[in-house]
């Protein structure tokens, strides 16, 4: 477990629109050695890992949680256990807290795990090298927020003019 923790302040916002960035929907908080971050019932914040991971064209990481703090009550993601072939940077965490009591989190502690699979051929297009921009957290280093407003952010491609099939009324 890494310092930095992005907790959701959902109070400032009517609602979460996934085609907008949302810079005010988190706020970056940074523990230290001795005091914990305090995960509340139903509470989900994003963390970050301490360790720097880079995977390789052919391999695929999956991040698991810790079995011992998962019978507490802690999941460590929620959608995000892929870790694509190419990858560089510090994991993000989605922390959710199960249970009926606070969860004490310290900078340091063992929360999760990774696992690598092989693959038969390198990725095509590894994470980082991606043409089509999909690569938005490349080399992070803290929790970041969501990026998904950028998928909407690409260039539409322009609709050709066709003029109108509607006949003009003739003037006599």
């Amino acid at each position: 477990m890494g310092r930095e923790f992005r907790v959701f302040r959902n109070y400032r916002l009517p609602y979460i629109d996934v085609k907008q960035e949302m810079p005010h929907l988190t706020e970056l908080i940074t523990i230290d050695e001795v005091n914990p971050f305090i995960l509340h019932p139903d509470e989900f914040v994003l963390a970050v890992t301490l360790e720097r991971v880079e995977v390789p064209a052919d391999l695929v990481g999956r991040l698991d949680g810790k079995s011992s703090l998962g019978r507490l009550g802690l999941i460590v993601h929620s959608t995000a256990g892929f870790v694509d072939p190419g990858f560089k940077g510090r994991l993000t965490l989605e922390l959710r807290n199960i249970a009926n009591l606070p969860i004490t989190l310290y900078f340091g502690m063992p929360v999760s795990q990774i696992s690598f699979n092989g693959l038969t051929t390198p990725a095509d297009e590894p994470y980082g090298n991606s043409k089509s921009g999909g690569s938005k957290y490349q080399g992070q280093e803290g929790p970041e927020p969501s990026r998904y407003y950028l998928n909407y952010r690409q260039a539409l491609p322009a609709r050709p003019h066709r003029p109108s099939r509607r006949r003009r009324p003739s003037q006599e």
